[in-house]
């Protein structure tokens, strides 16, 4: 009973390490995101659209999303590309214009509804209250549709780095915890021989 205690915490380990990986990686593309988004916001709000909120988060969220899908293809989740680009890059359209929807919802939201209209009250509608509820919607749509990998993809993924699969990467942390304890049994027997010493 232990023992799988002992195996079903470490598979846990793996997972959560595998997820912190991600996310951190997810989360330092999307600060880069973040300053690009808020940088051309507000220079549009503050001069080509600055009659039009919604349009320039529109401006804004388009290029940082080109930024953002670049980033995350060939770093974050790398060993979770699909083989088909196309069909990755459409994906990753949607779910953002999904995300986009969802900060352009707020900027709507606090504009029309809450009645704000300063620059500072729009950019914490768009870029604090709708981004932190896209973000959430982005990476897990990321995760597990954008970048899932179809079959092809990934084996080749799992070939060409075994310890991003957490399955092989809670197989190996249990394999090790395994050659530990026969070594820890090992050593004590080597500490306690069965016969007396002279």
């Amino acid at each position: 009973m232990r023992y799988r205690f002992v195996s079903f915490a470490s598979r846990i380990r793996a997972l959560v390490k595998l997820l912190w990986r991600e996310v951190a990686k997810f989360g330092t593309v999307g600060g880069l995101a973040f300053i690009i988004d808020s940088g051309i916001y507000v220079w549009l709000l503050s001069g080509p659209m600055s009659d039009s909120a919604a349009k320039a988060k529109v401006v804004a969220g388009i290029i940082a999303t080109i930024f953002s899908w670049v980033a995350n293809r060939y770093w974050t989740f790398r060993d979770r590309r699909q083989a088909n680009p196309v069909k990755e890059a459409v994906l990753f359209g949607i779910m953002n214009v999904i995300g986009i929807g969802i900060q352009v919802g707020c900027v709507l939201v606090a504009k029309y509804l809450l009645d704000i209209n300063s620059v500072t009250g729009l950019f914490i509608a768009g870029n604090v209250v709708g981004l932190i509820l896209g973000t959430i919607f982005r990476f897990f749509a990321y995760r597990f549709w954008v970048f899932s990998g179809d079959a092809a993809g990934g084996a080749k993924a799992a070939r060409q780095a075994p310890h991003e699969d957490p399955a092989a990467l809670a197989a190996a942390i249990e394999e090790a915890a395994e050659d530990r304890h026969a070594r820890q049994r090992a050593e004590k027997g080597a500490q306690d021989p069965t016969e007396p010493t002279r």
